[in-house]
């Protein structure tokens, strides 16, 4: 099993990867304050999953396959951004009732939610290979099962992404409730959310694996 000291340490890059702003940080930020905290930590969940799925992916060197094949990377990627646009076009019709935050959520449930979570997570190629670059690092063949200490490390990652994105879900809520009194500010966090889903598509169709 991994050692203390390597559990601390790889604990201390996770703190300082997850309380730097990325996508899945302002996606769950706007999740929260369009429709609640509820909203946001599905959100989060399903992100949390996806980093599980692509740990056991690098756990058995399926990840390995978008360095060895860049046209799959490129079909993931692709059909990623198309999700996200997708979800962009929706949340920019929807109602504004359907996106007022609220735990009672009626428009998009907590599974649709959480499910859309999931797939931003699992239709982002980058992820896989952020799980391929660090995880190895801290993991000993030595020590026993690599992929039981991969499964670790994912699971430290996510803990540590429950306390700061906890944080922000709940910061993030709170500031949406003060727009959802009504008036020309009502849409706005509405607007948010939809910009959001369209800048993550166009960054991951544009960006290189690099």
């Amino acid at each position: 099993m991994i050692d203390p000291s390597t559990l601390i340490l790889f604990a201390i890059a996770c703190l300082a990867l997850t309380a730097t702003p990325g996508p899945d940080m302002l996606l769950i930020a706007s999740r929260s304050a369009s429709q609640g905290k509820a909203s946001g930590f599905a959100t989060l969940a399903g992100i949390q999953l996806g980093t599980y799925c692509h740990a056991a992916a690098a756990a058995f060197g399926l990840s390995q396959l978008f360095l060895i094949v860049p046209l799959a990377y490129d079909i993931v990627r692709y059909a990623g951004a198309a999700y996200l646009l997708y979800l962009a076009w929706k949340t920019f019709r929807a109602t504004g009732a359907a996106l007022a935050p609220s735990d009672g959520l009626r428009g998009f449930s907590i599974a649709v939610v959480f499910r859309q979570g999931l797939l931003t997570n699992l239709l982002n190629p980058k992820m896989a290979l952020f799980v391929l670059a660090l995880f190895p690092q801290f993991v000993r063949p030595e020590a026993g099962s690599v992929a039981l200490q991969i499964m670790l490390l994912a699971t430290v990652l996510n803990l540590i992404g429950i306390v700061v994105n906890g944080a922000v879900i709940l910061a993030a809520s709170r500031l949406g409730r003060a727009f959802s009194g009504g008036g020309r500010f009502r849409r706005v966090p509405q607007i948010l959310l939809g910009t959001v889903f369209a800048g993550l598509a166009l960054r991951l169709a544009f960006d290189s694996r690099r």
